[in-house]
């Protein structure tokens, strides 16, 4: 051995190789589930996203956010500028994620069914790319039921919002093919209680739906300011209204919408936040005067959906970054992913994932078919609110356990899980915390029948599927009994809603692996408080080739 060698210290071995994959080919769960709620026949719109998710998109991810938006408040001059800067990053994942349809596809295709659950699976696959961008995707996506209250402003504003084409450019929304949509409710004083928001609105000329007012005052949640436009709550003459205002006035000005600041957040770095204030902002009345929380509640119902859509696909790549390490890293002379030990925890999160995809793209079905079908819509406006609370709440501990996984190396920035377990919170706070959720259920619960008859009709139908299952659903049904503590046992009143309806949805999936592991982990009591607590007779080997085939 010369002496050149004998120093040598940097040998790479024992590390997994660079992931690149085809995510929507490699996800047998995600796959089985949009067959199965109706969305299959997308499958050749859906699958380029799975080749540009496991590629170019990851990469894109990581510029995205280790760039973060810039606030350029003024020119040199002095001139009000109000504009956040981006890395091209950014606006590539903006471009590929409209291209792709996580905003559009689901309106161009309405008339069929399954359309809203075939953007399902891009908007999750998208995601797992990057979390930001998710974020204004999701509400141009979500802001159509809202704009169609007012028909005039619909047909503007729907055929851009629809589109396939990004256009990044600050520039009136006339003079671009697609737009992107944002939301402004949330001010100081109020946060969830938006009844109680200051924000006021001055009508011009006549009062109503579709006339033009002026906005004075401020929203402290104000995400992706550099959208085209906003849908917004204020006080009218006649009560809270909703507002649609551009970011440029009709003259071609910009619109006196002022940035205060962007938010410092613990995650979701590639999109800004802001704060802002207006300053007699124009803006038109969209939907009857004082109706405005129903009116946005429209566009509310369908972020909540997309809040579990990211969740379920956050859990999902975290899934597949610990399954590919624990396959390329050997310790104590064996790979991580032949020790029994780990290979529990694995399959428990593998199992835990599939859960929640499940519940997610049933639940999607129940949107895509609720104008269709009046009993998918009862059952949308309580299984929503029980899948958001839910499936939310379990991706932090999620996330954190893929990392131990990787030990060390999931920790550092360089890991797509750090990023990932700091976006993990957001979802269950994002739209309503958890006990907004579970209010919203106790109030379905009372108020619509026709709703909590839906969700247990759901569970009635997997009946016989599990005894397990059988004794759960009973003692969830009792668990409704007892009305005046209800609202404090209402978390573990939902938590058991949701972790019966995933049953349902896996026993009638028919994989009795599966369901058979998660009854018996899930709904009998003896799981534990962590994951990787199956009982020793789970099927290991099968759930983890079925989460990520090796």
């Amino acid at each position: 051995m010369s002496i050149a060698q004998s120093f040598i210290t940097h040998e790479v071995t024992n590390q997994a190789p660079p992931l690149v994959y085809d995510a929507w080919k490699t996800d047998t769960v995600l796959r089985e589930a949009i067959q199965r709620e109706g969305g299959g026949w997308a499958e050749a719109a859906i699958a380029p996203v799975g080749v540009a998710v496991g590629g170019e998109m990851m990469t894109l991810g990581v510029l995205a956010n280790e760039n973060r938006p810039k606030f350029r408040p003024f020119d040199r001059y002095g001139n009000r500028l109000d504009e956040v800067e981006f890395h091209p990053s950014y606006h590539r994942l903006m471009e590929l994620g409209i291209q792709h349809g996580v905003t559009g596809y689901a309106w161009r295709n309405e008339d069929r069914p399954g359309a809203h659950v075939a953007r399902m699976a891009i908007s999750y696959l998208h995601n797992q790319a990057d979390q930001g961008t998710s974020c204004p995707l999701t509400m141009t996506y979500a802001c159509v039921p809202t704009l169609r209250h007012q028909p005039e402003l619909a047909a503007t504003w729907i055929p851009r919002v629809t589109s396939s084409s990004y256009d990044g450019r600050f520039v009136p929304a006339e003079q671009k093919q697609g737009v992107t949509f944002g939301m402004g409710m949330t001010e100081k004083q109020g946060g969830s209680d938006v009844r109680s928001n200051t924000t006021r609105a001055t009508a011009v000329g006549a009062r109503g739906g579709g006339q033009l007012y002026t906005l004075l005052g401020h929203k402290w949640f104000f995400s992706a300011p550099m959208c085209d436009a906003f849908l917004v709550l204020a006080q009218a003459e006649g009560g809270l209204s909703c507002f649609l205002l551009p970011r440029w006035t009709p003259d071609g000005k910009r619109n006196a919408l002022r940035v205060q600041r962007l938010k410092e957040k613990l995650g979701d770095w590639s999109n800004a936040s802001s704060e802002v204030e207006f300053h007699g902002a124009l803006a038109w009345m969209v939907g009857q005067e004082g109706r405005g929380v129903a009116t946005i509640l429209e566009m509310v119902a369908l972020t909540r959906q997309d809040c579990m859509i990211g969740s379920s696909s956050i859990m999902r790549q975290a899934l597949v970054q610990a399954i590919h390490h624990a396959r390329h890293r050997k310790a104590f002379g064996r790979l991580l992913v032949d020790q029994v030990l780990m290979r529990n925890v694995l399959a428990d999160l593998a199992l835990e994932s599939e859960a929640h995809t499940a519940l997610t793209a049933r639940i999607s079905r129940a949107v895509d078919a609720s104008r269709r079908n009046p009993r998918e819509a009862a059952f949308a406006r309580m299984a929503t609110a029980v899948g958001k609370f839910w499936v939310c709440k379990r991706a932090p501990a999620f996330v954190n356990e893929a990392q131990e996984c990787l030990g060390g190396a999931g920790y550092v920035e360089e890991a797509s899980l750090a990023r990932l377990y700091r976006q993990a919170p957001l979802n269950s706070i994002w739209e309503g915390s958890g006990n907004i959720q579970c209010l919203d259920v106790l109030r379905a619960a009372a108020k619509e029948q026709d709703s909590r008859e839906a969700v247990f009709d759901e569970l009635v139908a997997a009946s016989g599927g599990h005894p397990a299952f059988d004794r759960f659903t009973a003692e969830l049904s009792a668990a409704f009994q007892d009305t005046a503590t209800l609202e404090v046992r209402s978390r573990s009143v939902v938590e058991k809603m949701a972790l019966a309806l995933q049953a349902s949805v896996l026993i009638r999936a028919g994989n009795n692996l599966v369901s058979d592991a998660f009854c018996e982990s899930r709904l009998t009591g003896s799981h534990g408080q962590v994951f990787g607590t199956l009982s020793p007779q789970a099927p290991f080997a099968a759930l983890l080739e079925r989460a990520f085939p090796g």
